[in-house]
């Protein structure tokens, strides 16, 4: 389910709106109004790091295949 953000067109409030499908009718949340316009929004695309550094996952597997990622002496 798409977040979309809006703005009234009547009273200018910025709101954001989950739409189920396109035929929802969108109302202001502050007056009710039905005269809104879609905006442009920013996305994030997270790298999986809380920081936003690239770091390799954790687990402490090195790769190079193998059952356990060759990280033993089972090969």
């Amino acid at each position: 389910m798409p977040i979309y953000e809006y703005i009234c067109e009547d009273c200018q409030t910025h709101f954001e709106k989950i739409v189920l499908n396109k035929q929802q009718e969108i109302a202001c949340p502050k007056c009710v109004g039905k005269r809104n316009a879609i905006q442009l929004s920013v996305f994030s695309a997270g790298n999986g790091s809380a920081n936003g550094s690239s770091a390799k996952p954790s687990g402490g597997f090195s790769g190079g295949g193998g059952c356990c990622g060759g990280g033993c002496a089972c090969h």
